[in-house]
């Protein structure tokens, strides 16, 4: 009897995981990324500046150094996952689970990303409740941070143009630049609260967020806020336990993992502009504007930021393209690389990764209550 509760338990838990990260839930982002694509065709495609557009050598070579680029950055989440377990994740079940979460993040709002799945994904691997919140949560806090001190530092390099082609002051920002700018300003409070909850004052952390959603106009967010709040303590008193190598090595597949993911598209606008000069300095530009721009996409409401990157693309690059229709075909397969790619991948990881998970604790509650 025992064992057949049980079994019913672990139906409800694989059914709720399902609905979280069920391949079926493509559709959607995948159907708003299309309008997205077929919206910019309809306002930018010119056929004959598509057929001038030369598929040689040159741009093929690009193409692959991008893919390439692709394969380290999930090898740089591979690493710091690696890292963050002390080993206990084999190579390949690191991959599998970085894929598995940027999946979840592709059909998840570009707000929210793919966190909450990440708690139960690590969950369901033999590791404890402290060391998933200590993950999940060091993770969050190691890209915040990577995001906030990087973007300073190339607006001191290259000034307001980074926000907008050409700015030479916030009065040129238009509507992208300040989106930009208003996003970090509402990051760095964000990473604040993580970042001092896990570094300096996790229980002071908890009764303020307790005490600032205890009134009537956020109290449907106490719940939330408590729970969040004893992560943090969880998560501070878990990074106490490790040692300088391990954070460094989480720092440096942080950094790995977010340059490259930004090269990739620095090797297709390569690819299709030729004539861009390959020296640091110019390369260096185009990537700060790059990131820059995955800011505006990063608080983007739609799933992955399907539909919005689409149109935000052209308006961040119209100085490093020759038409929009060259920007139109580089944000394509960019999606393709960096978005539909996890789309198509999660649909054929999440399955299996769930039916082995689930069989494993049929296995393990058949052992504990044999008939």
């Amino acid at each position: 009897m025992k064992q057949e509760e049980a079994w019913k338990d672990t139906e409800k838990d694989q059914h709720k995981a399902l609905k979280s990260i069920s391949p079926y839930r493509i559709v959607v982002p995948a159907l708003l990324g299309l309008a997205g694509v077929f919206y910019m065709l309809w306002r930018n495609f010119d056929p004959e500046e598509f057929k001038r557009i030369q598929w040689t050598g040159h741009v093929y070579f690009w193409i692959g150094m991008g893919i390439i680029t692709v394969l380290i950055r999930d090898l740089s989440y591979a690493f710091r996952l690696r890292a963050l377990t002390n080993k206990e994740l084999s190579w390949w079940k690191c991959i599998e689970i970085v894929i598995i979460w940027e999946f979840s993040s592709a059909v998840s709002p570009s707000a929210l990303g793919g966190s909450a799945v990440a708690f139960f994904i690590l969950s369901q691997e033999k590791l404890s409740v402290a060391r998933t919140v200590t993950i999940v949560t060091y993770t969050i806090v190691l890209d915040a941070l990577f995001m906030l001190c990087t973007l300073p530092i190339l607006f001191l390099i290259f000034g307001f143009d980074i926000l907008r082609p050409g700015a030479q002051s916030f009065g040129d920002l238009g509507q992208w630049g300040y989106l930009a700018l208003g996003f970090y300003l509402f990051m760095i409070v964000y990473s604040i609260i993580f970042a001092y909850g896990i570094f300096w004052g996790p229980q002071q952390m908890k009764r303020l967020l307790g005490w600032a959603t205890s009134n009537r106009l956020l109290r449907r967010f106490h719940q939330g806020a408590i729970k969040l709040g004893e992560d943090l303590v969880t998560a501070s008193k878990g990074l106490k336990e490790q040692g300088w190598r391990i954070h460094l090595q989480a720092v440096v597949g942080t950094l790995l993992a977010w340059v490259f993911r930004f090269l990739l598209i620095s090797c297709l606008v390569i690819a299709f502009t030729p004539e861009l000069p390959l020296t640091l300095s110019f390369q260096s530009e185009l990537y700060a504007r790059l990131q820059t721009m995955f800011f505006v996409v990063m608080f983007s409401p739609t799933p992955g930021g399907a539909g919005v990157i689409e149109v935000v693309f052209n308006g961040f690059l119209t100085d490093y393209v020759h038409s929009n229709t060259h920007a139109t075909v580089i944000s394509t397969i960019w999606r393709l690389l960096s978005y539909y790619l996890y789309l198509m991948a999660g649909a054929l990881v999440v399955p299996v990764w769930i039916r082995a998970v689930f069989k494993g604790k049929r296995e393990k509650e058949a052992e504990q209550h044999p008939d």
